[in-house]
C-alpha cells in the first residue's frame, strides 16, 4: 500500500472513530464503538475490503487539510481539473444513532467528482445486501447495517456504490453514513448541515475549557481533543488507539490491537486530562474502572473492553493483506491475561494525584484501592510480563518493581493528606522493603546504572522513569549513571529506543524490528528538565513535535532513517506524553516540573 500512516486523519464522536486519508478516502472505520468489527477495513488491506472514497476525478497537486479551529472537524481542499473543492468530514456528537457526514462544496471553476463506497462488514470480509427503503440507500449483513442519505445520485456497480457528478463554484452536497442495529427500523434522518455547526460548537466549547495558557497551546490543544476522542463517553473508557495491526516495522510481526482500555494508559491520559482542567473525564473514568475491577482484586486485568468487558480473545485475520504487507492483522488481544505489575502504581497514582487536583475522594475508590494493594502485598515479588507486555519469559522487572513501590507511597500520602483510613506502617514497611530490594538486585554497581530487570545487565527507557515518580533524587548518582547508559546505549538518531533487541528476541519473545517508541523521548525530556538541561530539553521536544503530522497527530512509533510514523495511530499514550511534558517545559502552575523532591514529599505528576 502506497499510503503512509501519517496521510490519515482522525474523526470521532467519543464512541467511534474514522481515519481518513490525504486523498478523501475513508479507509478505517468501526461501528458503532471504537472495538466494532470494522466495515472499511482497507487500511489494512485494499478496496475490496472496504472504504469510501470521494475525490475528484483528476487530482492537480497535494491536498492541502487541517481541522477547523479547536475541533476534530476535517476539512481537505483539493486541486483538480477545473477548479477547487473543499471535503468536510465529521462525526456529530452521537444522538440516538452513529453518523458519518462527508460535504463537499465548490470552491472555484466546475469539477468532476466521483463517488467510491464499499462497505464490507466482518472487518473486511462480509458483501451486505443492498436496497432502497424510503429515502435511503440500506446496506445491510448479520447484525448491523447502514443507511446512506444525501443529496448526490448513487448507483449499484461491481458490488459497490458509486455516483459521478459535477461541482460548481459555491454549490454543496453531502452524504450522511449512519450505523443501526439491523433488527431495527431506519435511524431518523439528520440535517448534515446543522449537525456541522453543532459539532463546531461542541468542540470548540470543550477546546475553550483548557486551562494550558503555555508557548505549546496548539500542539497540547490537539493532543486533549485527541485523548477526548478516544474516551467512550457513555462509560468513561479511554481507548489506545483507534486501530489495530498498524505495525511497529513495516512488514513485521509486532501488529497488535489497541482498541481496548489499558489500565495504564487511561491512568496516564487521565492525569493528562486534569492537567487541562478536564476533571469530569477523570470522575467518568474513577466510575468506569470501579465497574470494570468489581469481583475479586486478584483478577484485576491490564485491560478492559471499553465496558468493562474481560474476555478479548485475539485471533489472526488472513483474508487482510496488512499495512504495508505487515501479517498477521490481529483482532483482540491476548495480552489482557499478562501479569504486570506497574498497573498498581500507576492506577494509585493517578487516584491520588486526583484527589490533589481537587476531585474529592470517593469511599468505594479507597475500598478498591486498598484491595489492590493487599493483593500487590502479596504479589510484588514475582516476575512479570512488564510494562513493554514481553510475550517471552517472565522477568523481574525493574520498572515494575518501581512502580509496585509507588503504589504504596503514593496510598501513604493519601492517608497523611486526606485523613484516609489504611494500614500505613504496613504500607511504609513494604514500601522500605521495594526499595531497598530494587537498590540492591535492580542496580549494577560495575556499570554504575540499574538494569532492565534483575536477571539482565542492559538498560530499558522505564528506568528513565525512576526519577520522575520520586523513586530516587535527579541528583543521585545512581540516576545520573543510569541516564548516561540510556543516552550511550538507546539512543538512535537522537530519539529513544525501548530496549536492544537481538536476533534471537530474547528480549521480548519476538522478531527483531521496531521504530522508537515516541513515549519514551518525551520522558527523556522530562527527565532533561529535571537535571536543568534546558537547552537540551527544549530541542529534543521541538524535535517531537516535528514527528507530528499536518494535523498535529502521533502514532506510537517512529523510523527516524526514513521519516515514517509506525504503529497504531492516533496514539493515546504519545499524546498524553506530548501534554505532560509540555507542562513540565512550562513550569506550569499546576505542574511542579521545577521542584522535584526525594519521593517523600511532594511527588511529580504521572508521566
Amino acid at each position: 500500500m502506497s499510503r503512509q500512516i501519517e496521510d490519515y486523519a482522525l474523526i470521532g464522536d467519543t464512541q467511534a472513530a474514522a481515519l481518513v486519508a490525504l486523498d478523501g478516502s475513508m479507509d478505517w472505520t468501526c461501528l458503532p464503538r471504537f472495538d466494532s468489527d470494522a466495515c472499511f477495513a482497507a487500511l489494512l488491506g485494499g478496496r475490496e475490503n472496504g472504504r469510501w472514497r470521494i475525490t475528484p476525478r483528476v487530482v492537480r497537486g497535494r491536498p492541502r487539510r487541517r481541522y477547523r479551529e479547536d475541533t476534530l472537524v476535517l476539512e481537505t481542499e483539493i486541486e483538480a481539473d477545473g477548479g477547487v473543492v473543499r471535503l468536510i468530514d465529521f462525526m456529530p456528537l452521537r444522538g440516538a444513532a452513529p453518523d458519518i457526514v462527508r460535504i463537499v462544496e465548490g470552491v472555484e471553476g466546475t469539477v468532476a467528482m466521483d463517488v467510491d463506497l464499499v462497505v464490507r462488514f466482518g472487518n473486511g470480509r462480509i458483501t451486505p445486501w443492498v436496497r432502497r427503503r424510503d429515502d435511503a440507500l440500506v446496506l445491510i449483513a448479520g447484525a448491523g447495517a447502514l443507511c446512506l442519505r444525501g443529496d448526490i445520485d448513487v448507483r449499484g456497480e461491481n458490488m459497490a456504490t458509486e455516483a459521478h457528478f459535477d461541482l460548481r463554484a459555491g454549490e454543496r452536497r453531502s452524504l450522511t453514513l449512519t450505523w443501526f442495529p439491523s433488527h431495527e427500523d431506519l435511524p431518523a434522518p439528520i440535517d448534515p448541515f446543522a449537525a456541522l455547526r453543532e459539532t463546531e460548537a461542541w468542540w470548540r466549547e470543550w477546546s475553550g475549557r483548557c486551562k494550558y495558557e503555555g508557548p505549546w497551546r496548539e500542539a497540547v490543544g490537539t493532543s486533549l481533543r485527541v485523548l477526548k476522542a478516544l474516551t467512550f463517553a457513555p462509560t468513561g473508557g479511554i481507548v489506545a488507539a483507534p486501530t489495530t495491526s498498524l505495525p511497529e516495522w513495516p512488514g513485521g510481526a509486532r501488529n497488535w490491537d489497541y482498541r481496548y482500555c489499558w489500565l495504564r494508559d487511561a491512568t496516564l491520559t487521565i492525569y493528562a486530562l486534569m492537567l487541562g482542567g478536564y476533571v469530569e473525564e477523570a470522575e467518568s473514568w474513577r466510575e468506569w474502572l470501579l465497574r470494570a475491577a468489581a469481583g475479586d482484586p486478584d483478577d484485576l486485568q491490564i485491560m478492559y473492553g471499553v465496558q468493562g468487558e474481560r474476555r478479548l480473545p485475539e485471533y489472526e485475520a488472513p483474508w487482510l493483506a496488512g499495512f504495508a504487507d505487515s501479517k498477521p492483522v490481529r483482532i483482540g488481544n491476548a495480552a489482557h491475561d499478562q501479569l504486570q505489575l506497574d498497573v498498581f502504581g500507576e492506577l494509585e497514582d493517578a487516584l491520588f494525584q486526583a484527589r490533589r487536583l481537587g476531585i474529592a475522594p470517593d469511599e468505594w475508590a479507597w475500598s478498591l484501592e486498598k484491595n489492590l494493594l493487599a493483593v500487590l502485598a502479596r504479589r510484588w515479588k514475582d516476575p512479570d510480563h512488564g510494562i513493554w507486555e514481553v510475550r517471552g519469559p517472565l522477568r523481574h522487572f525493574v520498572h515494575s518493581k518501581v512502580m509496585a513501590w509507588v503504589a504504596f507511597d503514593r496510598a501513604i500520602k493519601s492517608v497523611e493528606r486526606f485523613g484516609l483510613d489504611g494500614p500505613v506502617d504496613e504500607w511504609r514497611a513494604r514500601r522500605d522493603e521495594i526499595h531497598a530490594e530494587v537498590c540492591a538486585r535492580g542496580y549494577d554497581a560495575r556499570r554504575k546504572n540499574f538494569t532492565r530487570s534483575y536477571e539482565e545487565q542492559g538498560v530499558d527507557a522505564s528506568l528513565l522513569l525512576l526519577p520522575l515518580v520520586g523513586f530516587l533524587p535527579i541528583d543521585d548518582p545512581r540516576i545520573a549513571g543510569t541516564v548516561a547508559a540510556v543516552e550511550r546505549e538507546l539512543l538512535h538518531e537522537g530519539l529513544v529506543l525501548r530496549y536492544l533487541i537481538d536476533d534471537t528476541g530474547d528480549a521480548d519473545g519476538l522478531p527483531r524490528g521496531e521504530g522508537v517508541f515516541l513515549p519514551c523521548s518525551f520522558w527523556l525530556v522530562d527527565v532533561y528538565v529535571q537535571q536543568g538541561r534546558d537547552d537540551d530539553a527544549a530541542r529534543l521536544f521541538e524535535r517531537l513535535l516535528g514527528i507530528r503530522n499536518d494535523l498535529g497527530l502521533l502514532s506510537e512509533e517512529y523510523d527516524p532513517t526514513s521519516r515514517r510514523l509506525l504503529g497504531n495511530f492516533p496514539q493515546a499514550f504519545s499524546h498524553l506524553s506530548l501534554v505532560n511534558t509540555a507542562y513540565n517545559l512550562s513550569a506550569h502552575p499546576n505542574s511542579p516540573a521545577r521542584h522535584r523532591g526525594d519521593g517523600h514529599d511532594e511527588p511529580p505528576p504521572s508521566v
